[in-house]
């Protein structure tokens, strides 16, 4: 079986380079058997959070907050890949999760970074494992952080440079992490459902 993975991604700039990590980690965790989807807060176009999913009647949330809802819920484990702003994360994506909260339980999650400067959005990192782990996640202590993006990965999302091979060097133990735990959650829900 493979592991159901979605890749969330939040940067609403005309000319981002953060999806150039993205899709690497979308193509990385495919070569190794994953059924995985970029989850992208542009291209979905959530509004500004009103509304939970969950507080609108059975039926009537707006249809791409239903299919986002039913993805999360049908997801093994979710990987954030976000960029630094102001030391803080990337406001597109704290929206996009801020409109669900349950349908995250019980599974892992992953944190790759990036900045175009040399800190790699590890600021932002950091607050996102609070914000998961808040929302219902384990958050796997293996993380990716790669700081000036553009000479790292070219614009087809591949490894250039010193950037690149570090990212290449650091990617495995990345995946093999979040695997570990998405095996292991998978397994403890089938032998005993979660206690809320």
């Amino acid at each position: 079986m493979a592991d159901r993975i979605l890749v969330f991604y939040g940067s609403y700039r005309s000319d981002r380079a953060g999806i150039r990590l993205a899709d690497y980690l979308v193509a990385g965790l495919a070569a190794r058997g994953a059924d995985v989807e970029l989850i992208d807060a542009k291209a979905i176009g959530l509004p500004m959070l009103d509304r939970m999913y969950k507080e609108y009647p059975s039926g009537e949330a707006p249809a791409a907050l239903e299919t986002l809802a039913q993805k999360i819920r049908g997801a093994d484990a979710f990987v954030f890949v976000t960029g630094e702003y102001n030391w803080g994360p990337q406001p597109g994506l704290k929206n996009l999760t801020d409109h669900f909260l349950e349908e995250f339980f019980w599974r892992p999650a992953a944190i790759a970074s990036y900045s175009a400067g040399r800190f790699s959005g590890v600021r932002s990192g950091t607050a996102w494992h609070s914000i998961l782990s808040e929302m219902g996640m384990v958050v796997v202590s293996s993380t990716l952080a790669v700081g000036t993006i553009s000479q790292s990965l070219d614009a087809d999302a591949r490894p250039i440079g010193a950037g690149g091979a570090a990212l290449d060097r650091a990617f495995p133990r990345f995946a093999d992490d979040l695997a570990w735990w998405t095996e292991a959650a998978r397994e403890q829900k089938a032998r005993k459902a979660p206690p809320y």
